[in-house]
């Protein structure tokens, strides 16, 4: 047990404030949004993209009293019933509690690490090792600084073997992740070109992740990704590749259209199987496993049996449309404490349906572990959850959950037979299950069909590329996202419910109906509305929506609306054209607007802005500082006729990196967010958005054939044509045909051949090697397709079609 005092001995630091040196530590939280055992939560204010310090209070109103901090806090001065410890760096501080506790344990830890396949080798070594021991395994893709940290803080002595995954971005960062992990088992995955522009050479990055195993006992890796003179002093090398002196040699690989079968060289000993995979990585990772399996003395039998059950994983929580007008959060790979309180805080920013379902299956340790029943009931009684269904052993523990509708079921297969009468409608339901209990087959019968394109959405992208633009803003300044246009392509609520989590200031949309739409989903953050009109003013108000005023004519048919409807302070944002010539009021208009404005009370001006015209363009600086200047002429003249603040924003996503200055009050996020960086300015965007199809049939044809209407694809030599699911009405132009359009198949790019249909269109797979159901990347680069037709990246994905399914993932 950790109590405050053994905290401040661990860190040798003296307590600030000393409330009650009893007060016993179980949870480490840092997001004062994810706060389940407040009493028990010792809180970190970390200096990030946001300083933890502004959200002491909030963490204080939640019930937490024991904090870290690296500064002075105000806040504190009048409070007597708090812990406080002040340190130099509050991350460090969490590093070096948990190197202490993880130090409390002698079991085998193996630590991984590589440039990719980390989190896959670990899930695969969860299930291959699980039937025998008990093995505990960092959460999901938590393999940072931070993320390392809390993996290692749920330790405990019920495990008998660790697996943790780390990751660097940058030189240094290792040093410090080993210090905690101490891992006695190093897993190399694999060098390759992950963030390979931080390190000034691929011999560098690989020396930097080497750190991981500087005490190891045992390294495993392939000597085509490491040398002798690289592998620490005092481990052995359990080495695996293709030559006959590796401790394990894959002898030949023979390749099936969906399966692989493998003839391995185990020791001394001559073994075949087959495995769900036919490609690289997959075959590579699976060696990784098979040679920790035979280090830790496996025999070759009960590897190969273990690997022949290997199954593709789904190892990302999913957000997926539902049987009536559900929202199905898959999360059924794997279940754990660590991984299901990530889980919970995901279904807690849900907000379109009022009540959440969980569907939770029996996981490791809750028999003999009272601690951990203990914990669990606390996760479950602190998340909003409306009804709980439980599929396992019936424990005494369920009693004591304070969730109203409980029901139990013995095993999956019990729980699928009653399926069709526990009526799921208008809720959030969120999936968590062991591997053991096959939830996929749950999720399965409760989610929407498909007709086989998806637009894969990736959330954690989104919160990382919102996050890389806070860091340019002071901490005062406000951040306005763009969710117009079904948030580029990416989603209405789904996108929004994340942002509002994020704490953004506020959103904007097209049209009243986008805003009406996010209200009815529980959004409750202020919407601007960019372009309303006479027939959507009823909806402004009834959903609180603040509408952009761009016109004399409309300002005075807007104040005579409110009249009628006896309204008054109506939240209005003035918009000024300084040079877009779009919408908005001319600086010479601005003096009538203050009078009109001053003369009615019925409305209120709520912020002030322009739109910059050519702010990522060099070329355009000269028009752009007129821009800000006529801009800042207007503001002043604006606030000093109407008596009162507002807010000022300028900045589109262009300006917050190029123009600073023109930061002022707040700054509107666009196509940024979403990953697209029209100027090149911002070197760690994420990718948000992937458009995948699959591949229908495939035919073999003659030269001199045609494909395609009108016959425009002409064969000029024997080929290969392969028809995938997507066409102009799912949103993929009809001017990507005739060879315009390239798309991914593996790792190979193929051309469209003939005109692109309504539902399909027809790719030249002459020389890949395809089959049937095979998965088709539609936009490897999504910069250079728009380029290839003459457009931009915006037009690409807001033409994404309604019909063509969103799945949103956080990893």
């Amino acid at each position: 047990m950790y109590t405050i005092e053994i905290i401040s001995t661990i860190l040798e630091q003296k307590l600030l404030k000393n409330n009650n040196n009893a007060n016993e530590i179980n949870e480490l939280v840092y997001d004062s949004r994810k706060i389940a055992n407040p009493a028990e939560s010792l809180f970190f204010a970390l200096q990030a993209a946001r300083d933890g310090h502004q959200f002491i209070p909030d963490a204080y109103q939640k019930g937490v009293r024991n904090f870290i901090v690296s500064e002075a806090v105000p806040f504190f001065t009048d409070k007597d019933d708090v812990n406080v410890i002040q340190v130099d760096d509050p991350l460090a501080a969490m590093q070096t509690i948990v190197a202490f506790h993880r130090a409390q344990f002698s079991f085998p830890i193996i630590g991984i690490t590589g440039s990719n396949g980390k989190s896959i080798v670990k899930a695969w070594l969860f299930q291959l090792l699980s039937p025998d021991r008990k093995v505990y395994q960092s959460p999901k893709s938590y393999n940072s600084q931070l993320g390392v940290a809390l993996s290692l803080w749920n330790l405990n002595a019920h495990y008998d073997l660790a697996i943790i995954e780390a990751g660097i971005s940058e030189p240094g960062e290792m040093d410090r992740l080993e210090k905690m992990i101490k891992p006695t088992i190093g897993v190399l995955t694999n060098i390759g070109l992950a963030h390979a522009q931080h390190f000034d050479s691929k011999t560098q990055k690989l020396t930097e992740k080497l750190k991981l195993f500087t005490g190891v006992e045992a390294l495993i890796a392939n000597p085509a990704y490491i040398d002798d003179s690289l592998v620490p002093a005092d481990a052995d090398w359990m080495r695996w590749g293709r030559d006959a002196t590796d401790d394990i040699q894959l002898v030949e690989t023979v390749i099936h259209i969906n399966s692989t079968t493998l003839h391995l060289r185990i020791g001394e000993e001559d073994k075949t199987c087959s495995v769900p995979f036919t490609d690289k990585a997959s075959l590579e990772n699976i060696l990784t496993c098979i040679s920790v399996l035979w280090y830790l003395g496996y025999g070759s039998d009960v590897i190969v049996e273990r690997i022949t059950g290997l199954k593709p994983l789904e190892m990302r929580l999913q957000l997926k449309k539902g049987i009536n007008n559900t929202s199905i959060i898959d999360d059924s790979y794997s279940n754990d404490l660590a991984s299901l309180r990530i889980s919970l805080e995901f279904l807690q920013q849900q907000n379109q349906h009022e009540n959440k379902t969980l569907i939770l299956s029996e996981m490791e340790g809750l028999t003999e572990n009272d601690k951990f029943q203990h914990k669990l009931v606390d996760l479950l009684n602190t998340n909003g959850i409306n009804r709980l269904i439980w599929v396992g052993k019936q424990y005494a523990w369920l009693d004591r959950l304070a969730i109203a509708n409980k029901l139990v079921f013995t095993d999956t297969e019990e729980l699928l037979k009653a399926l069709s009468d526990l009526r799921f409608a208008e809720e959030s339901i969120l999936i968590k299950g062991a591997r053991v209990f096959q939830f996929e087959r749950i999720v399965q019968r409760l989610t929407l069909r498909s007709h086989g394109t998806v637009m894969e959405i990736n959330l954690n992208a989104i919160s990382n590329n919102l996050m890389a633009y806070r860091s340019l803003l002071p901490n005062q300044v406000k951040l306005m996202a763009m969710v117009k246009a079904f948030s580029y392509g990416s989603g209405s609520f789904e996108v929004a419910n994340l942002l509002q989590f994020s704490k953004v200031d506020y959103l904007t949309v097209a049209f009243a109906d986008e805003g009406v739409e996010l209200r009815a989903a529980g959004i409750s953050l202020p919407i601007m509305v960019l372009s309303p009109d006479r027939e959507t003013f009823r909806s402004l108000l009834k959903y609180n929506l603040e509408p952009e005023v761009y016109s004399m004519a409309f300002l005075n048919e807007f104040i005579t609306f409110l009249k009628e409807e006896n309204r008054r302070d109506f939240p209005i944002h003035l918009k000024l054209d300084t040079g877009m010539h779009r919408l908005g009021f001319f600086p010479s208009e601005i003096s009538a607007a203050i009078d009109v404005i001053n003369a009615n009370p019925e409305v209120r001006v709520q912020s002030f802005f322009t739109h910059l015209v050519a702010s990522g363009d060099p070329s355009q600086d000269d028009f752009t500082r007129m821009q800000i200047q006529q801009y800042e002429e207007a503001a002043t003249q604006l606030a000093e006729g109407i008596g009162y603040t507002f807010i000022r924003h300028v900045a589109n996503t262009s300006a917050i990196v190029r123009w600073p200055q023109a930061h002022l009050d707040m700054v509107r996020l666009g196509i940024g967010l979403y990953g697209v960086d029209m100027d090149h300015t911002m070197g760690n965007l994420e990718e948000v958005s992937r458009l995948k199809t699959t591949v229908t049939q495939i035919k073999e044809l003659p030269a001199g054939e045609t494909v395609g209407y009108d016959r425009k694809g002409v064969l000029k030599r024997d080929s290969k044509i392969a028809t995938v699911k997507i066409g102009y009405a799912d949103g993929y132009l009809r001017r990507f045909g005739n060879g315009i359009g390239k798309m991914q198949i593996g790792s190979q790019f193929v051309a469209t051949i003939g005109n692109i249909c309504m539902d399909m269109c027809m790719l030249d797979v002459t020389d890949v090697n395809v089959q049937v159901g095979d998965e088709v990347l539609v936009f490897p680069d999504l910069m250079q397709a728009a380029k290839d037709i003459g457009t931009i990246p915006y037009e690409l994905l807001v033409n994404i079609s309604s019909r063509v399914k969103r799945v949103y993932y956080y990893e």
